[in-house]
């Protein structure tokens, strides 16, 4: 057998490379990376791979042979090598390496694993504990071992275990707060692609997640992830082969890996497996929305790895692809055709954005989703929010470039409840902030974007919604001016994604968000930083300090009702931000000690509602929601 990696150097370029034509799940392909030393450092130069290279024994060699696919131009593509007993000599790009066997692994990486206390991280799973597709082998499956078996050489640190500090009654992590814990743990790793991952052992997510990838829009992208114990602990086989698989699934972000029904948003796009890509038996694909069969059929037939492409990626991707830090999640994904109608949609779903008439420069875009069903009565999956990426949303930009919106933290599900669409219940909303993301602000300057969403239905359908104007204004006065520059700072906009952060890494955005308020305070946009700033005030907030204690910082109810009260004033704000506000700011109340204050703010959320007109179901909702608001923040101050 001589797959694996071979590594040398010719003068000052080192070649890592693989050769993959024999052993457990050939790819038949061989690939490398080829890096520039000088002096004590080392530089990326770039990659090649050989898709269908010609493989031949001669006696005790092997002689490989092909066309490469070169990150670089260059003028000679013939790749030729030549195997023997251990080593190698490889003709590249018009050198010759001498290389060695280094191991049997394509890629090593170093998985840093921190757990919270009171969470139990998981270790191993045995596949023959539970009946699964014939002919795949019963044996004890690590993380480790999930990936290796891949061919990745994954090597886990002595894992570390974060005591909390502070009374920490509510351990449930928002994303502002793993983005803190992501910055803190990413600015020990160094500013520069590497193959290290960091996985957090967290107890549970305030929208109830499974597990998260960190991919925020700085340089260095990709580099860990959460699982969220309390939703996926457990010690019966069906809950520990649960946590393997969110594990890997999670990690397997890290690597640049996406969904299976969104491999045709990478770039270059990607062909989808069957059934829109929800029929792949992979760790990449969500075992509810598995078809056919949905979960019982997916754990019928799932053998435990990564399908054939994916493999190839694992192992042969370019470094930049692949390696975390380097190229961002998709590598790329960010300039796409816009969503098209199907030709014929008989799924009985229909898909509806709604915006402000105009925006000012500076100010948060915010869509508001409807899905609702035509004709007969339909059933599907609740998950419209793009942070969950069953609904992809294109923004078509003044000058005719067409972007996709990317979320800061990408939100795994590993469970689908399903809603009913009838005449009870016509239509589901939601409402989302797609001005920023990790490609940054969205709507950085006046003019007309058209805005279209695509929601993949439980059945796998994909709903295209008519496109949805927005219009974004000129600034007129000197104050417009400035205030516009206030908001659109990289560092606002990542505090408007996670509505508020105590983290230092964005203390220039927190004071330029404090600026609006104190100098441009009776500005329209004022109540956007007076959101943002009421919504984090409100909360705990918990911070993972640089020795990995847990610190737990108390709400501060007055100045979060200082806040929200105004906000809760503008007429301007749309009707779900405005539901959310109106429900923080009664908390407030309630923990300051003034239950009587909180339910009244709630009876004056159903009065503003009511005055608004809205349809008779929606109102409906919205005084079951102020009456279960008030049944839970009495439990909570009792």
């Amino acid at each position: 057998m001589i797959s694996g990696l071979y590594q040398g150097q010719d003068g000052d370029s080192r070649l890592a490379l693989r050769v993959d034509v024999d052993g457990t799940r050939p790819a038949g392909r061989v690939s490398g990376d080829l890096f520039t030393v000088s002096g004590a450092t080392t530089s990326y130069a770039g990659s090649f791979v050989v898709n269908a290279p010609s493989v031949r024994a001669e006696g005790d060699e092997a002689r490989i042979s092909g066309l490469g696919s070169f990150t670089f131009e260059t003028p000679d593509k013939d790749v030729n090598i030549t195997v023997s007993e251990g080593t190698a000599s490889a003709d590249i790009a018009g050198r010759t390496y001498r290389v060695a066997f280094a191991s049997p692994y394509f890629r090593s990486v170093l998985l840093e694993q921190d757990s919270v206390m009171g969470t139990v991280p998981f270790v191993s799973y045995a596949t023959g504990s539970l009946q699964g597709p014939a002919g795949s082998p019963a044996r004890d499956l690590s993380v480790s071992a999930a990936y290796a078996e891949a061919g990745i050489e994954l090597t886990v640190t002595q894992p570390g275990v974060i005591p909390v500090d502070g009374s920490g009654a509510d351990l449930a992590w928002d994303d502002a707060e793993l983005h803190h814990a992501m910055t803190q743990q990413f600015g020990s790793f160094g500013d520069a692609p590497a193959w290290r991952v960091w996985l957090l052992v967290a107890s549970k997510h305030v929208g109830g997640y499974r597990g998260i990838m960190f991919d925020y829009n700085d340089a260095h992208q990709r580099q860990g992830s959460a699982v969220f114990y309390d939703a996926i602990k457990g010690d019966t086989p069906q809950a520990q082969r649960a946590q393997l698989r969110t594990y890997v699934h999670e990690l397997g972000h890290a690597f640049n890996l996406l969904h299976s029904w969104q491999k045709n948003l990478a770039r270059p796009p990607q062909p989808l497996g069957p059934d829109g890509g929800f029929g792949d038996l992979s760790w990449m694909n969500y075992v509810q929305n598995y078809r056919p069969g949905g979960e019982p059929g997916y754990w019928a037939a799932f053998p435990f790895q990564f399908t054939d492409p994916e493999l190839v990626h694992l192992r042969h991707g370019f470094f930049r692809d692949v390696a975390m830090g380097a190229n961002a999640f998709g590598t790329g994904a960010a300039e796409i055709a816009p969503f098209e109608q199907p030709v014929e949609d008989l799924s009985g779903l229909r898909l509806e954005l709604r915006a402000k008439e105009s925006y000012e420069l500076g100010e948060p875009v915010v869509i508001e989703f409807k899905l609702s069903y035509t004709g007969e009565p339909r059933v599907t999956h609740g998950h419209l929010h793009p942070d969950t990426e069953f609904t992809q949303v294109s923004i078509t930009q003044p000058g005719g470039r067409t972007v996709l919106y990317q979320p800061m933290m990408r939100h795994c599900v590993d469970s689908s409840p399903q809603i009913q669409l009838d005449a009870g219940n016509p239509a589901m909303y939601r409402s989302a902030y797609v001005g920023h993301g990790r490609d940054g602000h969205y709507f950085q300057q006046p003019g007309e974007y058209q805005v279209r969403a695509q929601y993949i239905a439980a059945d796998g359908s994909r709903i295209v919604s008519p496109a949805c104007p927005v219009k974004v204004r000129l600034p007129v006065s000197r104050d417009d001016h400035l205030v516009a520059e206030l908001m659109l700072g990289e560092e606002q906009g990542k505090l408007f994604s996670l509505q508020g952060s105590d983290s230092p890494t964005l203390r220039s955005g927190n004071e330029a968000l404090d600026e609006v308020i104190d100098r441009y305070g009776a500005h329209p946009l004022a109540t956007y930083a007076r959101l943002v700033k009421g919504l984090n005030a409100e909360r705990e907030f918990k911070a993972l300090t640089a020795g990995k204690r847990l610190r737990v910082r108390p709400p501060d109810p007055k100045q979060g009702i200082e806040q929200l009260t105004q906000v809760a004033r503008d007429p301007g704000l749309d009707n779900i931000t405005l539901n959310l506000v109106m429900r923080r700011l009664a908390r407030a109340e309630a923990r300051q000690g003034d239950l009587e204050r909180a339910n009244a703010v709630m009876d004056q959320m159903v009065a503003t509602f009511a005055a608004k007109g809205v349809n008779p179901i929606v109102m409906g909702q919205i005084r079951q929601q102020a009456e279960l608001t008030k049944s839970a923040l009495s439990a909570e101050v009792s």
